[in-house]
């Protein structure tokens, strides 16, 4: 029990299943969906923005690790910052992870979907119909507890790192990559704007945002003061470095044009190969479960944390399933959400929703790790303060995507 009689979740995560659950996160998002609508944007120089998100990313992770060293419990930012800050910039933050997240809920089963159906069926209202089914079906996954949550999502990941692997050595081997497609004309797609290069790391910066989900994790995890910072620091270097590689062979495939113009980049690259091709579509559905597996376990737990500290508002959504040890009730209202935006929303749309209220989460990361004593403090505090600005500014470059 804590100190609102309301009892604790149970620790059973280990530091390999805190990096599977964040790496988890992130892959679906950005090997399947997040390329394209960024090579929209910034054509060949789609990398340059792809460095930027990294370098976004790093900095708020920096502030997640340092603050979650320090207040090891469930919740993520929105805990940190009600700790450090106070409870209006708690709020802030939790909201903007719930709204962003349940985008970003949406976005993934809609990905799973429209890689499952075949392609007459692609774009018909069977697309929302089976992405609702799948959200359902990880809620109930979900719902059996952290440790289910973290053994599906270790056998999703393994097969995708593979199937990926098989991708991008079948590529090299046909002798189809070529880095001189990076300067072709006719390939490069839109023209170099500084605008467009951001508003490319806006959008590739959602894919880099499932490390959140090991600090709103953070009451299951085993020694969390020295287990967070270090899985978040390994799961996001392991997929910064996976994501380079599959960014480059994308551009010295496809070419920037082409590549903008897919809806199923990966799946294209060896469009040739029909075996290869149906198993990187595989590979999609089960990266993008995957990754809503661990996205709507940190989603629920946010609610359920924020819920724990407003019992007279939200007391309902606090209680704990005695069997499970999961907050039942928190997860279900969540997934509610998504299914409602997958029934009005559109791909596009809902990452940069999810990627604008992600920012603003951050923001209020870098703010409070800014505002540690030197006892906790693991980064110098210049960092903070780059992290903050750079999150204000894809945060104003994204806005206008939504009305695009």
């Amino acid at each position: 029990m804590n100190g609102t009689g309301v009892a604790g979740l149970r620790r059973v995560l280990s530091l390999p299943g805190a990096v599977v659950v964040g790496v988890g996160s992130m892959v679906g998002a950005g090997a399947f969906a997040a390329f394209a609508p960024a090579a929209a944007a910034a054509g060949s120089w789609l990398l340059l923005g792809l460095a930027l998100a990294a370098c976004v990313a790093f900095l708020n992770a920096t502030s997640t690790a340092q603050l979650a060293a320090q207040h090891p419990v469930s919740g993520g930012v929105y805990a940190y910052g009600t700790a450090q800050l106070g409870r209006v910039s708690g709020l802030i933050a939790g909201w903007g992870f719930v709204l962003g997240k349940t985008a970003s809920t949406a976005a993934m089963a809609l990905v799973a979907a429209s890689y499952l159906l075949p392609a007459p069926l692609a774009g018909s209202a069977w697309v929302p119909v089976t992405a609702i089914l799948l959200l359902a079906a990880v809620t109930g996954v979900n719902a059996l507890g952290v440790s289910r949550t973290v053994q599906v999502t270790a056998v999703l990941i393994t097969v995708v790192l593979v199937v990926l692997g098989v991708v991008v050595g079948t590529v090299l081997a046909r002798d189809e990559f070529s880095l001189g497609v990076l300067g072709s004309p006719a390939a490069a797609g839109p023209p170099f704007t500084l605008l467009g290069v951001f508003q490319s790391a806006g959008i590739l910066f959602f894919a880099f945002a499932g490390y959140a989900r090991i600090a709103t994790l953070g009451e299951e995890v085993r020694d969390p003061a020295r287990t967070i910072p270090r899985a978040i620091v390994l799961a996001l270097s392991g997929t910064v470095a996976l994501y380079a590689v599959l960014g480059i062979v994308l551009l010295g495939s496809l070419g920037a044009q082409v590549l903008a113009e897919t809806d199923a980049p990966v799946a294209k690259l060896v469009a040739g190969v029909p075996f290869v091709s149906v198993l990187a579509r595989i590979a999609a559905v089960l990266a993008s479960l995957g990754a809503l597996l661990g996205l709507t376990a940190g989603l629920s737990r946010t609610a359920f944390a924020m819920a724990r500290d407003h019992p007279r508002r939200f007391g309902a959504l606090a209680r704990i399933h005695e069997r499970t040890g999961v907050p039942l009730r928190a997860q279900v209202l969540t997934s509610l959400g998504g299914a409602l935006l997958i029934l009005v929303g559109d791909l596009t749309i809902a990452i940069a929703v999810s990627s604008v209220f992600v920012l603003v989460y951050y923001f209020i990361a870098n703010r409070a790790a800014h505002s540690q004593t030197d006892e906790h403090r693991r980064y110098p505090r210049w960092m903070q303060v780059v992290g903050m600005v750079l999150c204000v500014l894809l945060a104003l470059v994204m806005i206008p995507v939504w009305f695009v």
